[in-house]
C-alpha cells in the first residue's frame, strides 16, 4: 500500500478543506457504545491515523484527554493549525504501536483509517492499551472503497467492511453495524473538495497533472450543464452509508 501521498502537504491542506464524510448517527453510536460498556468518567480517548484531526476534534469535548496519532507530519501539521481544544495532543506514531501505558485508553477510535492497519499487529495494540471495558471503534463510509479502487488490496479491506480486523480482535464483546446511512447537503464545490481530498486524485495528479485536472474541469462542467448557472449555490443531496466495529475488552 503506497502512502506517501499522505505526506504531501498540497493533499493535506486539501483533506482537511474537502473531506466532509463525518456521521453524527455513528459518532452518537460509539459514545453510548462506551458509556455502556465502561460507563463514565471518560479520561484518554486515541484517534488512531486521525490525519488533520477532523475527528480528534469531535471527541475532545467527551474526555479529559484526546491524542491524535499519525505516521504523517504533514497532516499532524493541518491538524494543529485547526486544533484550539486545550486537551488535544497530536503525536507521530503507528497505530501497532501507540506512544501510551498498558491498560490506560478508554476508547481507541479510527475513522476513515483502519485500512491502512495491520490487522493482526492492531489488534493486539488494542489489546494492550484498552482499560477493562475499554472500547474500540472503527468506522467508515463505503463510498471510500469506491474512491480507492485501484488500490485492490484497501479496496478489498473495505468491501469486507473490516473482516479481517474483526476477526483478529480478541474480544468476544465484538459487534459490525452496517448500512448506515447519512445525508448531507452538498453543493458542486463542496463535491469538487471532496474529490481533491481524496489520495487517488492526488496520485492522479502525480501522474499526469494536465489530465487530472482536465477531469475536475469536465465533472464541474457537467454539473452545470444540468444545474445551470445556479449550480454553484444548489444543495444536492449526497447519500453515504457507514459502517463501524464495535469491541470491548473485558
Amino acid at each position: 500500500m503506497d502512502t506517501h501521498i499522505f505526506q504531501n502537504k498540497d493533499f493535506s491542506a486539501a483533506y482537511q478543506k474537502g473531506m466532509f464524510l463525518v456521521s453524527e448517527k455513528v459518532n452518537h453510536l460509539v459514545l453510548s457504545y462506551l458509556e455502556e460498556k465502561k460507563g463514565k468518567p471518560f479520561e484518554l480517548a486515541i484517534d488512531a491515523g486521525c490525519g488533520t484531526g477532523i475527528s480528534t476534534r469531535m471527541l475532545a469535548p467527551y474526555f479529559q484527554k484526546v491524542i491524535g496519532i499519525d505516521m504523517s507530519e504533514s497532516q499532524l501539521s493541518e491538524a494543529r493549525k485547526m486544533t484550539s481544544q486545550k486537551n488535544i495532543h497530536y503525536q507521530i506514531s503507528k497505530a501497532e504501536k501507540m506512544p501510551v501505558d498498558d491498560s490506560s485508553v478508554d476508547l481507541l477510535h479510527s475513522a476513515l483509517a483502519a485500512h491502512w492497519f495491520d490487522p493482526e499487529m492492531f489488534a493486539q495494540e488494542t489489546a494492550r492499551v484498552l482499560k477493562p471495558g475499554g472500547c474500540l471503534a472503527l468506522q467508515s463510509a463505503s463510498a471510500i472503497k469506491k474512491l480507492l479502487e485501484n488500490d485492490k488490496h484497501v479496496a478489498d479491506i473495505l468491501k469486507s467492511q473490516y473482516e479481517d480486523i474483526f476477526r483478529a480482535i480478541p474480544f468476544l464483546d465484538k459487534k459490525r453495524i452496517t448500512d448506515i446511512q447519512e445525508t448531507f447537503l452538498v453543493t458542486v464545490p463542496d463535491i469538487m473538495d471532496l474529490i481533491r481530498a481524496v489520495c487517488l486524485y492526488h496520485t492522479f495528479l502525480e501522474q499526469d497533472k494536465e489530465k487530472a485536472v482536465e477531469f475536475l474541469q469536465d465533472l464541474e462542467k457537467s454539473f452545470f450543464s444540468v444545474l445551470g448557472e445556479s449550480a454553484s449555490d444548489t444543495r444536492l443531496e449526497l447519500n453515504v452509508k457507514f459502517f463501524c466495529l464495535l469491541a470491548s475488552k473485558a
